[in-house]
């Protein structure tokens, strides 16, 4: 990674309340929320990890992060949180170079995290029966250049699935179990399938149609995630938690 900032570059700004602002290098002299009126490409030379003032605020200037990416993200639907699309990862062995689909886009934040784990040489096709949905994920997408990582459709995974051998397919829909012969059918041997769902009657359908199919390792859990509040006279657990979200459904396809 360069240590100065170059021509082109996508940048952070946080500033001292850890809000961050993605600026494009490019961009031309506008008002960026958040930060005022100001040229990005003023930032062109900077050494990464100063601190850049810009009015009467300062910013720390650092190269985006996925997390950068996440935490900025413009939305306008429910996302998967960090915590979900950390274990999906995981326990679909998303790597470098594997092909995976998922159904229901959202804003773009699973999307994202997908885009940024499988480029340069995997892809993402992402199905949405929404096009404002796909119009807005897009736009996140671009904003960290992972769009060409992804292929977007306007189209009802539970009407089928057009593409063979995926490594892994995710179920981000009301209705999961509606896909789960899609899926097999679209999975390698050894693939994973997926689904995020908030209620359990979904999870128990899902999992029914599951075990109708030659699908093994069938696990359901969710994962709840509390900060710890740390302090010169001592450590305690916050009194707010980020509890539930949605449970998380995994199977893996065999003959």
């Amino acid at each position: 990674m360069n240590e100065i900032v170059q021509q082109g570059d996508i940048v952070s700004l946080i500033d001292s309340n850890e809000n961050v602002y993605i600026l494009d290098t490019n961009g031309q002299t506008d008002h960026y929320k958040g930060v005022g009126v100001f040229s990005p490409q003023t930032l062109v030379g900077i050494r990464y990890g100063t601190t850049y003032s810009i009015g009467n605020k300062e910013f720390y200037l650092l190269p985006v992060s996925l997390p950068d990416s996440l935490r900025s993200l413009k939305r306008n639907a429910q996302i998967i949180l960090p915590k979900d699309a950390a274990h999906i990862i995981i326990n679909c062995s998303i790597t470098p170079g594997k092909n995976v689909l998922e159904a229901g886009i959202g804003s773009g934040s699973l999307t994202t995290v997908l885009a940024s784990i499988v480029a340069p040489h995997g892809h993402v096709i992402s199905y949405d029966l929404r096009e404002d949905f796909i119009k807005h994920a897009i736009k996140n997408l671009k904003r960290t250049n992972l769009d060409s990582i992804v292929t977007t459709k306007q189209k009802d995974v539970t009407e089928g699935i057009d593409e063979q051998d995926l490594d892994v397919v995710i179920l981000d829909i009301p209705n999961p179990w509606d896909a789960v012969v899609h899926a097999y059918n679209a999975l390698s041997v050894g693939g994973y399938l997926c689904a995020y769902s908030p209620l359990i009657s979904q999870v128990e359908q899902t999992v029914k149609m599951l075990q109708k199919h030659p699908f093994i390792c069938l696990r359901t859990f969710e994962t709840l995630e509390r900060d710890l509040i740390v302090k010169e006279q001592g450590t305690r657990p916050s009194f707010s938690m980020l509890g539930h979200s949605g449970y998380l459904t995994f199977a893996r396809k065999v003959l």
